[in-house]
């Protein structure tokens, strides 16, 4: 009966601080344990490759009826989800632009070192209401477009969104119904904020998606409200678990945080540890359009898989000590930022985010100490991360 309920116990909030022995637990169930409320769960590595790379998988809700507007293009399959995804990297990276992400770099060591600026030794500080929140928030702004003065809308209509987002059984409806509401308020802002920009474009995202000159390469106004709100959402909301888990990380295990301090150029090889050993994204759901067979497991047509990401990085199948955090691994095929047809489509700019975040905290960190550990998580089981991390200086 334990494996039965392992989503409800890895879900719970009390779990949040550590989920990673519920996963160990998990893949020692088996490759597909079948949970009480009907769901499959899978938490081992090479299952969850096979599975994000199969055709007869569906992320699309209304695949089950639950939703009737057509989702952004993370929530769709193929052909519309290549369509789309397609469109809305136009005017985000290559081949059509493929410098607009390395073009930002600049402006990334800019806004961190503006927010750097307040670090004072003795202060306490909220790495993320200081930090990992404001720095990937305003860069995913000035991508898009958005003034600096409406940056403050999208919390609220974030946290919203994000709520709705998880994978907890029995998500109760108001919580369900606020996300569509945010969903609605943000993507009607965002397509009115790019209308402005219509005939006179400037040089970011909004602007280049309503004066496509090509008719045949431009979105709908639902497609653009469902585009926008997805590029802002997931342009900011990962980058800041993955920023604040990567200091929680560092400030955990001071060994490993001299060593990047002496040797910064281990820094995108730290980054990509980070996304294995705590990751920003825990788990996505998959629902088969088909039956299908699963290490000798039928899982029928139209229930909802969830594949336990985070699990998968950590399977000692896969990776050798994976409970380690090891900033010097190779061979590091981590799912942190998923695999497949919907790999994280903002994976570069989360890279170079995180690089310069911790880069430029190394210093500040060396001397620093945690207030509290745990600190309070975020209530997403699936978007996991510190709701705040309070350090002292």
């Amino acid at each position: 009966m334990a494996s039965e309920t392992l989503l409800a116990r890895i879900t719970d909030y009390a779990s949040r601080p550590n989920p990673y022995p519920l996963y160990a637990e998990l893949r020692a169930a088996g490759p597909v344990v079948r949970q009480a409320d009907g769901s499959y769960l899978i938490g081992t590595y090479h299952e969850i490759a096979a599975l994000l790379h199969d055709p007869r998988m569906s992320v699309d809700p209304r695949t089950r009826g639950e939703v009737t507007h057509k989702p952004p293009f993370l929530r769709l399959d193929d052909p519309e989800h290549h369509r789309l995804r397609t469109l809305a990297m136009r005017p985000f990276g290559p081949p059509h632009s493929p410098g607009r992400v390395d073009a930002m770099r600049g402006e990334i060591d800019r806004i961190t070192e503006e927010l750097l600026a307040s670090f004072e030794a003795g202060r306490q500080i909220d790495i993320v209401d200081d930090f990992a929140y404001p720095l990937p928030v305003t860069v995913i702004c000035r991508l898009l477009g958005v003034p600096h003065e409406d940056e403050p809308l999208f919390r609220a209509w974030s946290d919203a969104l994000v709520a709705a987002a998880d994978v907890r059984p029995g998500q109760d409806t108001e919580t369900l119904k606020a996300g569509d509401q945010a969903r609605i308020e943000m993507g009607g802002y965002l397509v009115n904020l790019a209308e402005q920009r219509r005939g006179s474009p400037d040089d970011d995202m909004l602007s280049a998606f309503v004066n496509e000159p090509d008719p045949a390469l431009r979105l709908t106004r639902e497609e653009l409200a469902e585009t926008a709100v997805l590029l802002l959402i997931a342009g900011h909301e990962t980058t800041v678990n993955l920023i604040t888990n990567g200091v929680l990380t560092l400030l955990r295990q001071p060994e490993h945080l001299d060593h990047l301090r002496r040797d910064p150029g281990l820094l995108p090889r730290a980054v990509e540890e980070l996304l294995r050993y705590e990751p920003p994204v825990h788990m996505r759901e998959r629902i088969p359009h088909t039956d299908i067979d699963i290490a000798g497991t039928t899982i029928p047509a139209g229930v909802s898989v969830i594949l336990a990401l985070a699990s998968g990085s950590r399977d000692p199948m896969r990776f050798h000590e994976p409970d380690r955090f090891d900033p010097t691994r190779q061979d590091n095929q981590h799912l942190g930022f998923g695999s497949g047809i919907h790999l994280c489509y903002g994976g570069p700019l989360a890279r170079i985010e995180a690089q310069a975040a911790l880069g430029a905290l190394l210093p500040y960190l060396s001397t620093a100490r945690l207030l509290q550990d745990p600190p309070p998580y975020r209530q997403n089981a699936m978007l996991r991360g510190p709701r705040h991390l309070p350090i002292q200086l």
